[in-house]
């Protein structure tokens, strides 16, 4: 039987030419058939509601409170990131393995997984 060689290993993810590991789940790699990066954006609706919030009370007696709703909305507006997933194709649908802030992370997974998928043949 072929040895099995490890293209990306890092805390609870690693991707071979037979198996792909992400914490408690294992992905045969031979029922993989495609590998993508999806990036999801933040939702910022709650942000931009206590800016408006914020805006229209800046011009009442309240403005020191719309100063801060509009300072408060900015910043949490401004403090999400966007998420990035690991997108496995198989024969089964499409299903997200693995999710990150870091696209440089996923980035490294999918190259891994890639070249896993080149390697099996």
């Amino acid at each position: 039987m072929a040895e099995e060689k490890t293209f990306f290993q890092y805390e609870d993810v690693a991707v071979t030419n037979s198996r792909f590991m992400v914490e408690s789940q294992t992905f045969a790699m031979s029922n993989i058939t495609s590998v993508k990066t999806l990036r999801q954006s933040p939702n910022r609706l709650w942000p931009a509601v206590l800016v408006i919030v914020g805006f229209f009370l800046l011009f009442g007696e309240w403005w020191v409170a719309g100063l801060i709703f509009c300072g408060a909305g900015a910043a949490w507006g401004f403090m999400q990131k966007p998420m990035y997933h690991v997108m496995l194709t198989t024969a089964g649908g499409e299903t997200s393995a693995l999710s990150s802030k870091q696209p440089e992370y996923v980035e490294k997974v999918v190259r891994a997984l890639n070249d896993a998928i080149v390697a099996r043949g």
